[in-house]
């Protein structure tokens, strides 16, 4: 009956306005800044690489990472598996395109993020909760803005840790054999050390990891596509061909088609949904846009790049099927729900971990004996590298997750006493670790509801703030292509708000100001 009640909210909140309201937003942000995502394609990849950082904040780079941490996840497996296999090829055209707009959503989101953070007890703290209740400002702000931080909390700090761990339990006990138990403790230790450090050593964890995973993946791709590149070019004329109707066997489904590559590639990304924003806000940089710029280039990482390699390994299996939403046509034990894919095996488990996902190079294998292939060139040795992958994506999105959560927490304490303060977000700590440790140990299906009615539930309540605040956002971008231009390259630009068009931004207005004149003192 629980599941039933939250899988109808689910389908609420997960409705087509909230899939298409994303995507509209898209289109007109891009449409507001000029597509600024092709003008300033080498000034985002420029400024990723940028070192500035300082006691308080972290480097761009690590930004970027952390926000990755979170995009670059399961999703980017059982996403696009789930895509592909109800969508067909189209739906991958789709989830580019959504990610071309989304770019445009996570600017808007991140510089926002950045224009209304504070320097909170030596350390930078913004997202939706902060621009919500600095931006809108009265009782309604702050209402508002408390609303969104509850609903992030319960659903990163409890919820989708545990979907997360067991993805990797899962995938390490399909692939090892290792009993779960054991991945749950490792996890716990390492997670514990990880997150009591506090946000830097969550940043360079993210640092070292997400590159690596990234490019690792991403080359097991590349060389499963130089293996088979006769069939590239003929493929990427199926995914053009089937996006538009205009292949034969996926004419029909187009409305499908179009909607899940849309509400995959905006549930990959993130982009729009208020994740990003809580990154965003702990760079060190000398202007918002620079941030802006950085974290819609990592919606382009995440799906050009990672989605695109889950993609391609898929298709050149030739043996992705497409369906309605319900079962398989095969022998039914393989189900679709819109939150996931899952494989039901001969015990009743329900594996979730994304080794399934590559089942679709050889399901009737994969279902007859539990015994999962990435693709044909790698056979024997997929279920390995997919739990090693799984590993490192999961493993770093759920050091995103408690990120975000604390934040959350800093905003909710944020006028009590630092021992209050430090009780809660150590709270959070334990509770994350054990959501994980759960996870780990036991089915998920409940947790992915209720974890993905959460993310939804930010996602709407962060478009409706993006849209009212947009304005801040997008002149920072003017601001700053005007310093550029002026400046030169060689210059840094510097944020210098209009104390009426955001009173509340205290930072910038106040502190950052304060800063450069000791500065130059000094000098």
């Amino acid at each position: 009956m629980i599941e039933g009640f939250l899988t109808w909210l689910y389908d609420i909140v997960w409705s087509k306005p909230l899939v298409y309201g994303l995507l509209i937003t898209g289109i007109l942000f891009s449409l507001f800044m000029k597509f600024f995502q092709v003008r300033h394609f080498k000034e985002m990849i420029r400024l990723m690489f940028q070192g500035e950082k300082s006691p308080t904040g972290i480097s761009s780079f690590q930004a970027i990472a952390l926000s990755l941490a979170g995009r670059v996840g399961t999703g980017n497996i059982v996403g696009v598996s789930t895509a592909i296999f109800i969508g067909g090829p189209g739906a991958v055209f789709w989830m580019w395109a959504t990610s071309f707009l989304g770019a445009s959503s996570a600017f808007i989101e991140s510089t926002l993020g950045q224009i209304y953070k504070r320097d909170e007890k030596g350390q930078y703290r913004g997202g939706p909760a902060f621009y919500i209740e600095y931006g809108i400002k009265g009782k309604t702000g702050k209402i508002y803005g408390l609303i969104f931080a509850i609903v992030t909390v319960i659903s990163v700090g409890l919820l989708l840790p545990g979907v997360q761990s067991n993805a990797i339990s899962s995938s390490m006990k399909n692939a090892f054999q290792l009993n779960p138990w054991v991945i749950a403790i490792f996890l716990a230790i390492i997670i514990g050390l990880i997150i009591f450090g506090g946000i830097k050593w969550i940043a360079n964890a993210a640092t070292a990891v997400v590159p690596f995973m990234a490019i690792i993946y991403i080359l097991m791709a590349v060389i499963i596509i130089i293996i088979n590149i006769e069939a590239v070019p003929a493929l990427f004329a199926l995914i053009f061909k089937s996006a538009f109707g205009m292949e034969a066997a996926f004419g029909g489904i187009v409305g499908a088609m179009i909607e899940i590559g849309v509400k995959r590639g905006l549930y990959s990304n993130e982009a729009g949904q208020g994740t990003g924003p809580h990154a965003a806000a702990a760079a060190e940089v000398s202007h918002p846009a620079k941030q802006g710029l950085v974290q819609a280039f990592s919606v382009y990482i995440d799906t050009l790049f990672v989605c695109t390699a889950t993609a391609l390994i898929i298709l050149l299996s030739g043996t992705y099927n497409v369906t309605d939403g319900g079962n398989t046509p095969s022998d039914k034990a393989s189900l679709i729900k819109d939150n996931g894919i899952f494989v039901e095996m001969s015990n009743g488990d329900k594996d979730y971990s994304g080794t399934a996902m590559y089942a679709q190079a050889g399901i009737d294998k994969a279902l007859q004996g539990g015994s999962y292939h990435f693709d044909p060139a790698f056979s024997g040795l997929g279920s390995y590298f997919i739990a090693i992958a799984l590993f490192f994506f999961a493993f770093t999105t759920i050091l995103a997750y408690y990120y975000i959560a604390e934040t959350n927490i800093a905003y909710l304490t944020r006028n009590a006493n630092f021992r209050t303060s430090f009780i809660f977000i150590n709270i959070t700590r334990i509770v994350l670790i054990l959501a994980t440790v759960y996870g780990a140990v036991k089915t998920a299906d409940i947790a992915w509801l209720m974890g993905d009615l959460g993310v939804g539930m930010m996602a709407w309540l962060n478009i409706i703030a993006i849209w009212l605040l947009h304005k801040p956002a997008i002149n920072a971008l003017k601001d700053y292509e005007m310093q550029k231009k002026q400046l030169g390259s060689g210059k840094k630009a510097i944020y210098k708000p209009d104390p009426e068009e955001v009173p509340n931004a205290v930072f910038w207005l106040k502190d950052y100001p304060e800063r450069l004149r000791k500065e130059n003192i000094n000098d």
